[in-house]
């Protein structure tokens, strides 16, 4: 009761008054709040922002946060510049990088869409928003990398910014479950007791010695026709074999690194340029056509390599059919936009700008580190898939031209 009463000897005059008052600290704080809103929305469509302004390294472009736990790559000097193992990584604009407003993007975006599928500890916090981004324009895709990624130019330690690239693919082979007169040369599962890092048996004594075929009795995955194809499938270092089982059925299935013998690696290929042989090229076919002249030196030659992979077997689900072998970061490969570095100088799932000159092929795009190889050592060396099968195998046997790479690291 006695609150109506006060509230009843209030006059309308007074009622007004407050009632203003009460209005204006909304609209003060309704102002607020739609520039607060305002705020969060624009941050949120950064991507639909113009594209920043590129910063002359040293002036405010470089990340200057400890890079997260875990991550191998050192906090850089006064002027900007990372050692990263073997490399040095240079900050630069990016208009520095050849060709970066020509690249459609699309297939890089799919394959770092991969990547995140085991990124590391810089890439990881950044995955979310790679993947939104995913359906959006290659205007939208560039600006984010822009705004996000900081560029390096990739040098060795001495300062040499120029490297060699080649390439590599996934063949493919007809094979037979079992062993024929035609099906002879066999695939192998790593034997039992296989220890990372220690040397076994070389591949003359695999072929030659009754211990190491003792080792390799019922670890046969499939035999193929030509042991120069096995050759190319252990350089290579996995493939797809169109497989005739046992009950006469065919299918399609993948074999997969899975071991080596921890030998040193030895190119065949530099065996018969030692030998006097002039032409090598195109492989494997000229190499093919040299065995067949020379059956007697075959298995000298395929010993001159001691080097012998071990594979296991993969099945080729459909929707996986586009996409190469898992590299050694752990995800699928993907033709043209996956490369081999040595890990070294370039964390795996980190984007790469690459261009490379060549007479086979023209490259200024952006590219995914997410596999490595045993001849893929130095700072400025990169190793790049060209897909499956044999028009890939033509492109990658003619790559071996000068290259030059960024990497775009988390600001």
């Amino acid at each position: 009761m006695v609150h109506h009463t006060m509230n009843t000897s209030i006059s309308k005059a007074a009622r007004a008054s407050s009632s203003n008052k009460i209005m204006a600290i909304f609209s003060r704080f309704a102002k607020k709040l739609l520039i607060i809103c305002g705020a969060l929305w624009l941050a949120g469509c950064a991507v639909n922002t113009p594209l920043p302004a590129w910063p002359a390294p040293g002036q405010g472009s470089l990340p200057t946060a400890v890079n997260p736990p875990g991550s191998s790559v050192v906090t850089p000097d006064a002027s900007g510049t990372r050692v990263q193992g073997k490399s040095r990584w240079v900050p630069v604009r990016w208009t520095d990088l050849p060709g970066f407003e020509n690249d459609t993007l699309f297939e890089a975006w799919n394959a770092w869409i991969k990547s995140c599928e085991r990124p590391g500890p810089t890439f990881a916090p950044l995955c979310p928003e790679i993947r939104r981004l995913s359906i959006g324009s290659v205007e939208e895709q560039r600006a984010w990398m822009v705004s996000r990624l900081q560029p390096y130019r990739v040098e060795s330690l001495n300062g040499a910014a120029d490297g060699l690239l080649t390439s590599y693919y996934e063949p493919v082979f007809r094979a037979s479950r079992q062993p024929t007169a035609a099906y002879a040369v066999p695939l192998y599962q790593p034997p039992a007791g296989l220890a990372s890092r220690k040397p076994w048996f070389t591949r003359q004594d695999i072929e030659t010695l009754p211990e190491a075929q003792a080792a390799l009795q019922g670890r046969e995955i499939a035999w193929l026709e030509d042991p120069i194809d096995a050759m190319l499938l252990h350089i290579q270092g996995s493939g797809r074999l169109r497989l005739t089982e046992a009950d006469g059925s065919q299918r399609t299935v993948r074999v997969a690194f899975a071991g080596t013998n921890e030998q040193p690696y030895r190119s065949i290929n530099q065996w018969l340029l030692d030998q006097g042989v002039s032409k090598i090229n195109p492989w494997p076919d000229a190499t093919k056509a040299w065995a067949a002249q020379n059956p007697q030196r075959v298995s000298q030659l395929l010993w001159s390599n001691p080097r012998y992979i071990f594979f296991r077997e993969e099945a080729l689900p459909a929707q996986d059919a586009a996409f190469g072998p898992r590299g050694a970061q752990g995800v699928p490969l993907t033709a043209g936009r996956s490369i081999a570095v040595d890990r070294q100088s370039i964390p795996y799932g980190t984007p790469v700008w690459l261009t490379s000159s060549g007479p086979s092929v023209q490259l200024q795009k952006l590219v995914l580190a997410q596999d490595t190889g045993s001849a893929i050592l130095g700072a400025v060396r990169a190793d790049y898939f060209a897909g499956t099968g044999p028009e890939a195998g033509a492109l990658a046997s003619k790559v071996n031209q000068p290259l030059k790479l960024w990497v775009l690291w988390p600001r």
